[in-house]
């Protein structure tokens, strides 16, 4: 995996990894599958500077998700990256992009966390997935505890 560093008008913008079309998904114990949600790819930053919620082209989308910035605002760490998907559901659970598109359901998005990317200023993009996962677990839920 490349780690690509797109050039922005966000200084030190990170682009998320995004999915790839497959005929069939890849198995075998060396795999992890991610569910594609119908929402926006984001990836949160949480730093010295507040909260900041960017899109995969590095467009800042903070305003617009205001209940994903308090939440990544509580989190008990000094600064993390979390790359995500922010969706909106409907009435049964699933994620409907035409939901996000529209202003009136805004408050109501969610941030799907897929990978904590930096956490106190340490880059853990060299690390094992796995090891990234049960990171960002530990921060989610310490902090919903």
């Amino acid at each position: 995996m490349a780690l690509r560093v797109r050039n922005s008008r966000l200084a030190g913008f990170v682009e998320p990894c995004l999915p790839s079309p497959a005929k069939a998904p890849p198995s075998g114990p060396e795999w992890i599958h991610e569910i594609k949600h119908d929402g926006f790819r984001i990836m949160a930053r949480r730093d010295a500077k507040g909260v900041r919620l960017i899109c995969r082209k590095g467009n800042g989308l903070t305003r617009r998700f205001p209940f994903i910035q308090m939440a990544m605002a509580h989190l008990q760490v000094q600064s993390c990256l979390i790359d995500g998907e922010a969706v909106v559901c409907d009435d049964n659970g699933l994620a409907v992009f035409n939901l996000i598109r529209g202003h009136s359901a805004l408050g109501a998005a969610t941030l799907i966390a897929f990978d904590l990317i930096e956490i106190d200023g340490r880059d853990l993009r060299r690390e094992p997935i796995e090891a990234r996962k049960r990171a960002l677990a530990r921060i989610i839920f310490r902090n919903s505890a």
